[in-house]
């Protein structure tokens, strides 16, 4: 039997599939009507539509690997989910990039994601282009 949690885990697997797609329609239907999100630096979006148009800026093109999904209970029907895993895709001049970690961290309550926070090596490659990976 699967357990409320590990449902969350698989909404948030949902909700990256459909990101990466990409289908911004689908991913948000899988997001609370008032979804938090936060991205590094304290950008905070209330949409995935949001989220589309701030990759558009920084990306050609970006794609996650997942790697790792962990999680912990914060209620009966609470639940909070890690996912570490790494970017790939295409700076705007073209150049590629690939190995660009990430952590993202979701609430998920009631079957839908209430907060999403995004944290990546892009933050830190675009402010500091040295630190940049080849």
């Amino acid at each position: 039997m699967t357990t409320v949690h590990e449902q969350a885990v698989s909404i948030v697997k949902a909700f990256l599939e459909a990101s990466m797609a990409p289908d911004p329609d689908r991913a948000a239907a899988l997001m609370a009507e008032n979804v938090q999100i936060t991205f590094t630096g304290k950008r905070r979006m209330a949409r995935v539509h949001e989220v589309t148009a701030f990759n558009a800026d920084r990306y050609r093109w970006v794609k996650k690997q997942p790697g790792d999904f962990e999680w912990m209970a914060k209620g009966d029907n609470h639940t909070v989910i890690y996912c570490t895993g790494t970017l790939y895709g295409s700076w705007p001049d073209g150049r590629e990039f690939a190995g660009n970690r990430y952590l993202d961290r979701y609430e998920v309550q009631g079957g839908e994601i209430t907060m999403m926070d995004v944290w990546n090596d892009s933050a830190e490659w675009i402010l500091e282009p040295e630190l940049n990976q080849k």
